[in-house]
């Protein structure tokens, strides 16, 4: 079937000498992967390796096989150029880091509008805002909501956060967190990204915050794997 949609590059990998396959997040079909022969040797081809950078937005016309297989894509372009995410080395950091993450998250090869429009509107507040420092964090929680486990806060006052169960509860037990990590994770919810300058993270409270988002993930989504990427995010952010 041969379809129009929205994309976002998520992962490239090299094919042999001179091919690509492409994971693409699309509006319209959720995940795919692009098999594209030859991009890498093609002086004049219409689809270029640079459009599959981390994180990019197109727009694409191709051809969707079955559910597992591989598909090709017949016409391309971007349809948002960033100024910033792809050079300034902080936000460029975190761009290769959540293209892993999501590469390890989403799974669903079926429409999720609501998924697509937080990618692409909170890539876009990356790329075009300075306080960025903590922004990965803000990201990683509001995304739980679209994967199906966004923690519980009907006890949101007690004094542990159960990382099995994803809930506040006044019960302590080898899952859970307290004390200081608690308050400090506690300072992301119920802002947005325009409030993220309110936070006062230090280094220490943002690596502490980042591990238990990410043993998060590891307790609530089957395969996920640590990022590659995240002792680079670590140093950058250090």
């Amino acid at each position: 079937m041969i379809e129009t949609t929205k994309a976002i590059v998520i992962n490239a990998i090299k094919y042999g000498d001179t091919s690509l396959i492409a994971t693409c997040y699309t509006e319209k079909c959720g995940i795919k992967s692009y098999m594209l022969k030859g991009v890498l040797s093609a002086k004049k081809g219409k689809i270029k390796p640079a459009y599959f950078q981390s994180l990019n937005q197109l727009n694409l016309t191709a051809n969707h096989n079955n559910k597992g297989a591989l598909n090709t894509i017949r016409d391309i372009e971007i349809i948002h150029f960033y100024n910033y995410l792809h050079t300034d080395i902080k936000k460029q950091s975190i761009a290769l880091f959540l293209s892993e993450i999501l590469y390890y998250s989403i799974r669903e090869e079926e429409q999720n509008s609501a998924l697509f429009s937080y990618l692409e509107t909170s890539f876009l507040w990356l790329d075009t805002h300075e306080n960025i420092s903590n922004f990965h964090l803000l990201f990683l929680l509001n995304l739980t909501k679209f994967l199906g486990f966004y923690p519980e806060t009907n006890q949101f006052n007690s004094a542990y956060f159960d990382l099995v169960e994803g809930n506040f509860t006044s019960s302590r037990s080898s899952s859970t967190i307290s004390g200081d990590n608690l308050e400090q994770f506690k300072k992301l919810f119920g802002i947005n990204f325009d409030a993220l300058h309110k936070i006062d993270f230090n280094a220490v409270n943002r690596q502490s915050i980042l591990t238990i988002l990410i043993q998060y993930y590891e307790l609530h989504l089957s395969g996920f794997k640590k990022p590659k990427s995240l002792n680079v995010l670590k140093s950058v952010f250090n």
